[in-house]
C-alpha cells in the first residue's frame, strides 16, 4: 500500500514528537522528516518532496506562511497544513492566501489532523470547510477572486499552450473537484492527475490551483459559462 509521506516542521520538540507518534500509528501514513526552523525545513522539503507538510505558523528564520508560499512555488504537488497559533478569521484568510490546504490550531485533535492529511493527499482543500462557518472570510476570498478577474492588465500569451487533457483537468479543478474525483471522472490514475497539475501550474506560472484557474480564465483557456454546475 502506498503511504502518505509527511514532513513535520515545528519549533516545539514535544509537540513534534507527539505529532509523529500520532501519525505513525496510522498504517497509511509515514513521517519522512522533521525540522525545527523554516530554512532547514525548506531545504529538506525540496530534497524529500513529501506529499504533505504540517508546519507551525511561527517557525524561526522563515515563517510558516512564507514557507507555505515557497512550497507552493517550488513543489506545487506538495500540500501544506498550517498549524496556527490561535483560531481567527485573520489567520484563516492568511493561510488561504498563502495556498495552504488546511489551517488548524495546536488544540486540534489527532483524529482531525489525520482526516485532513488524508483529504489533502487526495488533492482536496479541507481549509474550504472552514469557510462554511466564516462568512466574513468567504466574502473576502470571493472579492479577491473577482478583483483578479476584473484586472484590466494585458495578458501575455502562454509560452506553452495547454494540452487537451490539461484543459480538461483545469476545467475540473475550476469546478472544485479533487485529484481523486478528477482521476475517476477521466479514467486515469491519481499520480497522472498530479503530473498534469504540475505541468499546468508550470505553463501558467501559477502559485497554486486557484491561481491557475484565475489565470486560465484571464487567458481565455477556460470560460465560466462552459463549466457545468456541480451536482
Amino acid at each position: 500500500m502506498e503511504k502518505i509521506r509527511v514532513f513535520l516542521a515545528d519549533s516545539q520538540v514535544l509537540y513534534r514528537e507527539g505529532m509523529r507518534m500520532a501519525l505513525s500509528k496510522e498504517g497509511d501514513i509515514e513521517v519522512i522528516g522533521e525540522a525545527d526552523d523554516g530554512e532547514e525545513a525548506l531545504y529538506q522539503i525540496k530534497a524529500l518532496s513529501p506529499d504533505i507538510v504540517i508546519l507551525d505558523s511561527e517557525l524561526a528564520s522563515l515563517s510558516g506562511l512564507e514557507l507555505t508560499r515557497q512550497i507552493r512555488r517550488h513543489l506545487p504537488t506538495t500540500s501544506t497544513i498550517l498549524m496556527a497559533s490561535y483560531e481567527g478569521d485573520e489567520q484563516l484568510l492568511l493561510a488561504i492566501r498563502a495556498g495552504a490546504a488546511g489551517c488548524l490550531t495546536k488544540k486540534t485533535t489527532d483524529k482531525e489532523i489525520v482526516r485532513q492529511v488524508r483529504k489533502a493527499y487526495q488533492g482536496e482543500y479541507p481549509i474550504n470547510e472552514s469557510l462554511l462557518t466564516r462568512p466574513g472570510v468567504a466574502l473576502s476570498v470571493l472579492q479577491q477572486f473577482q478583483d483578479l478577474l476584473l484586472l484590466e492588465k494585458e495578458v501575455e500569451p502562454l509560452i506553452s499552450p495547454l494540452s487537451r487533457r490539461e484543459t480538461e483537468i483545469l476545467e475540473n479543478i475550476a469546478q472544485g473537484n479533487s485529484n481523486k474525483e478528477i482521476a475517476y471522472t477521466l479514467g486515469i490514475c491519481n499520480q497522472t492527475v498530479k503530473n498534469h497539475v504540475t505541468s499546468i501550474m508550470r505553463k501558467l506560472a501559477a502559485n497554486d490551483r486557484t491561481h491557475a484557474v484565475v489565470l486560465a480564465l484571464r487567458y481565455g483557456v477556460i470560460r465560466m459559462h462552459s463549466l457545468p454546475p456541480r451536482s
